[in-house]
């Protein structure tokens, strides 16, 4: 099949451009800088006039929770998958911390087995690391796993590695990606124990940015930094949330780099002043912190210290939600709305359009090596996104795919809306509809 997306402002690489694309089969036939586009070219095509909306590469999230297998009812790959596509997310890699967790070889298949049952889009998955599970990591293979994900800080069940002998292996001896959650677990639990003395179980959601504090972030990304560069590992550190982090990171080309950072969209939008209305339906791990870190956040990431934006999509039930501060689990949906909340911070100025498109689409392929995606170039894979930049909209439950049913966007207001969305130059998200199910690819690297 050939499809032709005419009359399209095409971003991609650091221009906007009029011009039309060609997808023949899996694949981006043919990039015009034009809508002039010769006859034989276009012959058999379907044409999709597209009257001046946005085209951009599909988005890669390096960092969501699907929940699948073992907790379910908070979201599974189908649903979740879906939600992204939505979102104008065409590629995701998923985190080992489900039930089974991911640390076993086998498990870890069973994994990308479910995905390409039910995945709408592309997939790939985290090899989970324990203090027990050394060999196991070191047999992941780096041309189809995206990396080893390693929880230096406890968001997440007996996943914490805090062996510093096995930390020092599985750096010095990976050739891998190794990704981090980094919090250091003595400091949250000592600042966990003040609150818990100060006001017993009923500790407010305002103390959550200071019982995960920034020192509990620097001081593990500092560890993390220095492993990497004592063994020469090549690492990426997650949702990163404080100032005092940035001074870890150096600016430059992503794919120059042998440590690199990413920053969440709810670090980048909210702030400790949010918890008075959002409560526990913005608290993540690491904690959402002051606006001196968002803007600290943000300069990062326009400077290129910060390479990638991502979502750590957690989602949870909105009854799970409502509990007290300590029975809250930490988390929420954010795949269907992290596109189009990074484009409305453009239109406010915050953000120029070819940086929201380099920092969600490009660098996460450069970073990641991943093959033939994240760009729009003849040849790669037709991951490609429709935006329409004039045609608002009201995030609510009628409209929100994730399982769990709601959304820290709930009742505002998008200029930005997502209008179809190809995967693998399938069309399978279209004006507000799911078109034709299952689409996602295993992802591969170029390692």
């Amino acid at each position: 099949m050939k499809t032709l997306i005419k009359n399209a402002r095409i971003i991609n690489e650091g221009q906007i451009f009029d011009g039309a694309v060609l997808i023949d089969g899996e694949f981006i036939s043919k990039i015009f800088h034009s809508n002039d586009i010769p006859d034989q070219l276009a012959k058999g095509a379907a044409v999709i006039d597209v009257a001046g909306q946005y085209l951009i590469p599909g988005a890669i999230d390096d960092q969501v929770h699907f929940r699948e297998p073992g907790l379910t009812h908070k979201g599974e790959i189908a649903t979740e998958s879906r939600a992204a596509v939505a979102g104008g997310i065409t590629s995701y890699m998923e985190m080992p911390n489900t039930n089974p967790q991911a640390v076993t070889q086998e498990i870890l298949e069973e994994k990308y087995k479910r995905a390409a049952e039910v995945s709408a889009a592309n997939y790939s998955f985290y090899m989970g690391a324990t203090n027990d599970n050394l060999d196991e990591v070191l047999k992941t293979d780096g041309s189809n796993v995206c990396g080893i994900k390693i929880f230096m800080g406890s968001s997440t069940g007996n996943m914490l590695v805090d062996n510093e002998e096995i930390l020092s292996e599985i750096f010095r001896n990976t050739k891998l990606l190794v990704a981090t959650h980094c919090e250091d677990e003595p400091t949250i639990i000592r600042n966990t124990a003040l609150y818990r003395e100060k006001y017993g179980e009923f500790v407010p959601i305002s103390a959550h940015p200071k019982i995960r504090s920034a020192e509990a972030c620097f001081k593990s990304s500092a560890k993390a930094v220095e492993l990497a560069t004592k063994f020469g590992t090549r690492l990426h550190v997650l949702h990163l949330s404080t100032a005092e982090e940035m001074k870890l990171f150096g600016s430059g080309k992503v794919s120059e780099k042998h440590i690199t950072a990413e920053v969440c969209v709810h670090h980048l939008w909210f702030d400790e002043h949010d918890y008075i209305l959002k409560g526990n339906l913005i608290k993540w791990n690491p904690a959402i912190k002051s606006a001196d870190d968002k803007t600290a956040l943000w300069e990062a990431l326009l400077t290129d210290k910060i390479d990638v934006i991502a979502t750590d999509h957690a989602p949870h039930t909105i009854q799970e939600k409502e509990h007290s501060y300590f029975k809250a689990p930490s988390g929420g949906p954010l795949v269907q709305h992290s596109l189009t909340a990074m484009l409305e911070m453009s239109r406010k100025g915050l953000i120029p359009l070819e940086k929201v498109i380099e920092k969600m689409c490009h660098a996460p392929a450069d970073l990641f090596r991943i093959d033939r995606r994240g760009y729009i170039r003849e040849g790669y894979y037709a991951d490609l996104v429709l935006v329409d930049p004039n045609q608002p909209w009201t995030v609510s439950p009628e409209n929100i795919l994730y399982k769990c049913g709601w959304s820290p966007f709930d009742g505002l207001e998008f200029s930005h809306r997502v209008m179809a969305t190809f995967v693998n130059g399938n069309l399978i998200y279209a004006n507000g509809d799911i078109i034709s199910g299952i689409q996602g690819r295993r992802l591969m690297f170029k390692r």
